[in-house]
């Protein structure tokens, strides 16, 4: 089970848009096995103080641990899934390898 919470600041396009990139990226990937918290610093600044959270967007893997934390744009799926440690435990079968091009 993954726990991960996204921190937004207020409902502009950029947290809209990691809200949208984030829920696709573990519908596709994640199955059901994924919790999404979203929480608005504007609306809730002690939260974002208890975390550390200094820029926004910025979405934390609070489980499993350890905890991983990544920063800014969230629509390059590869990066995101690299960055919080997804990529072990993608639903997606492993890419082909290239054939062996020595002779």
């Amino acid at each position: 089970m993954y726990k991960l919470t996204l921190y937004v600041a207020g409902q502009t396009e950029r947290s809209v848009r990691a809200q949208k990139y984030l829920e696709t990226l573990c519908a596709q990937h994640l199955a059901c096995a994924y919790e999404v918290q979203v929480i608005d610093v504007l609306e809730n600044p002690e939260a974002a103080l208890a975390a550390q959270i200094l820029v926004t967007p910025t979405i934390v893997r609070e489980l499993p641990l350890p905890q991983r934390r990544l920063v800014g744009d969230l629509s390059d799926a590869e990066r995101v899934i690299r960055a919080l440690g997804l990529d072990d435990f993608l639903d997606e079968a492993p890419s082909p390898k290239p054939p062996n091009s020595d002779p």
